[in-house]
């Protein structure tokens, strides 16, 4: 919790976290802010993000990391930092466009809305992504690389990413009661995020099919899959060797979108089935998202992956 009268803004932070210059240490010739102090800010910071701006735990978390990695390097108060240190870590980073967007929102978001320092981070422009055209394998190509999955949950969790483009962890947080065979349906668990939603999803026939094997063959008692991302990683790297196609959860989510729009399902049913916030006027306001809806709309495409 915030302590009395503490707000966002340099003033909180000069009367909260700031120590007199006589306690600070000493690092390399150069002197720095205090481990406790930089941390109580970051903590703070944490919880600014999660209550005032309403971002998700890990986008909160990734924030604060970067945060602190620019203060591990710049190792000035926050009421000293000028733009030349933002420019003087930022620099390392030009050729990597993508972190770079990172450190950079994280930065925005620390200066200019919570320490209320907006001159520090204006001038800094967002790098442009570079557009690389997305190649994406074909039904043989999934099919052989389905086979080089060794256990009956490997291949159960392939085919739930591939026909219903749940992200990697949505399908690994499910429960049994998050999961309607009858009508091979799925709601995920809510998102906190802005960028994330819920919706129902489905899978197919030969899904329910190999999904309902694998029920049987284990004793469920809380998640369907009791295996972290990086197992789920290790798994498909080892199946991507050896059917010689690199394939990952993400991958198939990005299968499934690609081929539910070749088989005409509109864009916004494509964003409603992997749990997109629509885009458009339209797909928020006037169309029909519910479960009867999305079912005719999955079951109409006819998605097949295994043959």
């Amino acid at each position: 919790m915030r302590p009395p009268g503490f707000e966002p803004g340099l003033g909180a932070w000069r009367a909260y976290v700031c120590r007199p210059y006589d306690e600070r240490i000493e690092n390399n010739g150069e002197y720095g802010l205090r481990i406790d102090g930089i941390e109580s800010l970051l903590a703070r910071f944490y919880e600014f993000c999660l209550v005032d701006l309403q971002l998700s735990k890990l986008t909160a978390e990734t924030h604060q990391k970067h945060v602190k990695r620019f203060f591990s390097v710049v190792r000035k108060s926050p009421e000293e930092i000028t733009c030349d240190d933002l420019r003087f870590f930022l620099i390392e980073w030009r050729d990597k466009p993508y972190y770079y967007a990172n450190l950079l929102k994280a930065l925005k978001v620390f200066f200019r809305d919570f320490l209320k320092r907006p001159e520090v981070v204006s001038s800094f422009k967002f790098p442009l992504k570079p557009l690389k055209p997305k190649s994406l394998p074909g039904k043989s190509e999934l099919q052989r690389f389905f086979k080089h999955l060794k256990t009956l949950r490997d291949k159960t969790l392939f085919l739930l990413y591939a026909t219903t483009g749940l992200r990697c962890n949505e399908v690994l947080s499910l429960e049994l009661s998050d999961i309607d065979l009858d009508k091979r349906m799925i709601i995920p668990k809510s998102h906190e995020g802005r960028t994330k939603n819920v919706w129902a999803s489905f899978f197919n026939e030969e899904t329910k099919e190999l999904l309902i094997e694998y029920l049987n063959s284990v004793d469920v008692k809380d998640k369907l899959f009791p295996i972290s991302s990086i197992c789920v990683e290790k798994r498909f790297r080892e199946a991507s060797s050896n059917a010689g196609t690199k394939i990952t959860p993400q991958t198939l989510r990005e299968w499934f979108a690609c081929e539910m729009g070749r088989l005409g399902v509109p864009d916004r049913y494509v964003d409603a089935f992997c749990g997109r916030v629509p885009r458009s006027v339209l797909a928020r306001h006037y169309t029909d998202f519910s479960p009867e809806r999305l079912k005719e709309i999955y079951d109409r495409a006819g998605l097949k992956v295994l043959s």
